[in-house]
């Protein structure tokens, strides 16, 4: 399935939303920041261990269709769908 950015019904809705994941150590917060439709990129600010940094990712698509990026050396799938907006 080709990845299509425009699969996420007013993407603007998603920025800033959190999604947050454990790694077995520590929580690592995720922070939508900006989608780039042309590209198929994620811009996301991530807090891990106290550090903050925003790092594009490509948006790649599940077999069900989900978009979703990888994170970490075990290519962990954070799906966008798991995002919630903050309050």
């Amino acid at each position: 399935m080709e990845n299509k950015v425009s699969q996420i019904p007013e993407f603007k809705r998603y920025y800033l939303s959190e999604f947050e994941l454990y790694d077995g150590e520590e929580f690592i917060t995720f922070n939508i920041v900006g989608i780039d439709a042309a590209k198929n990129e994620i811009q996301i600010a991530v807090t891990d261990r106290g550090k903050i940094s925003v790092i594009t990712y490509d948006l790649l698509t599940d077999k069900n269709g989900r978009l979703y990026f990888e994170y970490g050396a075990m290519f962990e799938h954070v799906h966008l769908d798991d995002f919630e907006e903050v309050a």
